[in-house]
This record gives structure tokens, sequence and C-alpha cells, in this order.
């Protein structure tokens, strides 16, 4: 009697709880709440942030500028711009007017021009130690915005939004006095689908930074979908795939694409992308594919049949031919690097761009503290040489 209890009580849960996905699943098909689903710019942390004070948050006495930068579309973002620690440390005393100092911090240290993830603001502590680590570590400055929704920035978040306020920041940098190509643009989760944006866009326009570098990226936001698990282990699209059509339609729902992977033939500058084995919101099989994407001009093609069923025994023998190919080519240029109890380096000279494209893999730093790990750092302060 008892088990017929539980069983019966255990089956109105997992009834309800069905009945909760199903209701999420097609409030994702509503654009309205899928944007506040992916931006989450409606969660400020820390609350009321004091954006004046940013000592509040841990950072040295003015040492950081709260500053606003206007977009050509007449939004107003809230930012931030960390002094170079070598910078600051070799000031006679504490500046009492730290905005005269910005353009003399440009000319003389290394520029991180940072973008931050979904929900939270520029003073979440997640944030503001990366801020720390580029800024002490490797010296540079740092600037880093608040896209349009968010924080104490005006405007509604979407992704030709958030593009232009990544250029509008850039631009900024460029008007202080930094040159395009000594300004190294770091992404952080949806940061990097904001950086890979930017970084095709500065291309087409003939601009080449010193580098992007994309921390804990996703593919596209159709592949987050396909590998998205809440709360770390419930599949977000698998469960409705058994319904023809149904998980066709809801990615075809999906106005806010954020495609990486569709942007990398059109990035120019060099790369590098860090992923940590244990990060639970995005896999780390997004940046194996995105370093695949870069590799793939490289290699030779593999004739994939359309139809395995109707392929002869001679054509698999070449298709088997060509994988052999091209694995072999993979292992003669890509240079593999297995670092002892923190991860693995792989790298290859795209000789055609004149640049490096390079992934790490690391053990641990699960998604939002990878990018603060001080082997990473080293890794993107020697690669891009401002270490």
């Amino acid at each position: 009697m008892a088990g017929s209890y539980f069983f019966f009580r255990a089956q109105k849960y997992l009834v309800a709880f069905g009945g909760l996905y199903l209701a999420l699943v097609v409030l994702l098909t509503i654009p309205s709440f899928q944007s506040h689903a992916l931006y989450l710019n409606a969660i400020k942390i820390p609350l009321f942030a004091d954006f004046d004070t940013p000592e509040k948050y841990g950072l040295a006495p003015n040492r950081t500028i709260n500053l606003k930068i206007q977009t050509p579309d007449n939004e107003t973002l809230g930012a931030w711009f960390i002094l170079s620690e070598n910078y600051y440390k070799h000031l006679p005393s504490i500046p009492t007017n730290p905005t005269e100092h910005i353009t003399p911090a440009l000319a003389s240290h290394p520029a991180i021009l940072f973008f931050h993830g979904n929900a939270a603001t520029r003073a979440f502590s997640a944030r503001v130690q990366h801020y720390e680590a580029f800024s002490t570590r490797l010296g540079a400055s740092v600037l880093a915005i608040d896209y349009r929704g968010f924080a104490d920035s005006s405007g509604k978040p979407s992704e030709k939004g958030l593009v232009t306020d990544a250029k509008a920041a850039f631009d900024w940098l460029v008007a202080h006095g930094k040159q395009p190509e000594d300004i190294l643009v770091v992404g952080h989760s949806l940061g990097t689908g904001v950086s890979g944006q930017l970084g095709a866009k500065l291309a087409s326009e003939g601009v080449k930074p010193k580098g992007i570098v994309l921390l804990s990226p996703f593919s596209s936001i159709h592949e987050v979908l396909e590998t998205y698990h809440m709360f770390g282990f419930i599949p977000l699209i698998k469960p409705i795939a058994v319904i023809p059509g149904a998980a066709h339609l809801l990615k075809s729902a999906v106005v806010h694409r954020f495609d990486t992977l569709q942007a990398v033939p059109n990035i120019t500058a060099p790369v590098l992308i860090a992923h940590a084995e244990n990060d639970w919101d995005i896999p780390d099989s997004h940046s194996d594919a995105l370093f695949q994407a870069f590799l793939d001009p490289h290699l030779p093609p593999v004739d994939t049949p359309e139809n395995p069923f109707s392929t002869t025994q001679e054509e698999w023998n070449v298709v088997t031919k060509q994988q052999a190919a091209r694995t072999k080519k993979r292992e003669e240029i890509v240079k593999s690097t297995t670092i002892n109890r923190f991860g693995r380096v792989d790298e290859f000279v795209d000789a055609g761009h004149d640049r490096k494209i390079v992934l790490v893999k690391t053990l641990a730093g699960g998604h939002d503290y990878l990018g603060v790990q001080e082997g990473l750092v080293d890794i993107i302060g020697k690669n891009f040489e401002i270490l």
C-alpha cells in the first residue's frame, strides 16, 4: 500500500515536471521570452550596484574609471576602464583625477576589451576577478562594457545591438589613442558570440586586432539548444526530439543566432579558444567544433557518401584513404602539448592570414572561472606577446 502511494506521488511530480518542461519549450518559441531567457539582462547582480564606486567591489582606489560610451544608434553604455596595475603602481600617488590617465595608460601598456556573458553586471564578482587577472598578471588596461539593456546601459538587447555596442567600445579605445592592432578582444560565454561577430565585422573593414580570445564559447545558439542541460543534467531539447518536427520548430524560432561557426571564415585575426572540460553550462565540444572550423580549410577533403547503404566497396576504400590522409595532415600541422595537472594546448599556424589558432582545454575552471586561472592567463599573454 505504501509503495503504491509513493508511486502515485512520483507520477504526479513527473506529470507536473513534464508540463513545466513543455511550457518552457513553447515559451522559447516566443521572441520576447526567448530574449529574456538568452540575455537574462533583468538579473542585475549585484543588486543596486554603485558603478561610480568600483572600490566597493574590490578594485583599488581611483584605479577604475566609470564612464559612458555612446553608440552610433544613440544608446548609452555603462563601462569601466581599469588602469593597468603596472601603470597604476608606478604613479607617485593615488590619482585624484584618474580620467586623465586613460590615454597615457593606453599608450604605454597593453589593452584588453572584455565582453561578458549573460545576466549580472560589470560589477559581478566573477567578472571583477577577470579584470584583476588581466590587469595584474598581464599588466593590461581593461575596458569592460555592459551591453544595451544590461546594468545602467540604455536600450534593449539584440544580436545586432550587442555587436554595435562591441564596435562602439572598440572605437572608443582607438579614439583614446590605442592602435587597432594592439587591442586584444576577450569574450566570455555570450561574449564569445559578440567577439566572433565583431571579429568578422572588423575584418570586413580591413581592421585586424591583436587577437580574439574566446572563453567558454558556443558554436551557435542552435547548437546550445542541442547540447544545453538544465541544472547541469536535464537535456533541454532531446526530450522533444521524439516528437516529429518539434525540435526543428523550436530551432527555427530562434531569432538570436550568434553563429560564431558561420563567422569563422570571415575572421582574420589570431584566435585563442579556451574551454574547461568540467564546464556544465556549455560543453567543451563547442570549442572543438570551432577549432576544427578554423583547421578544416588546411586539411584534404573527405567525400562522405550521401547514402552509406548504397555505397560500393570501392567507394568506401576511397573514403577510407581520404580520411587517413586527412588524419595524417592534421597530425603534421597541429602541435599538441599536454601540461601536467592543467590540460592540453593544440595549435597550428595559418600562414594564409599570418596568424596562429590555439585551442586550450583545461581540466578545471568550470564555466565562470576559466579565465582567471593563472595558467590560462599566462598562455594568453605569451601567445599575444603581452606577458
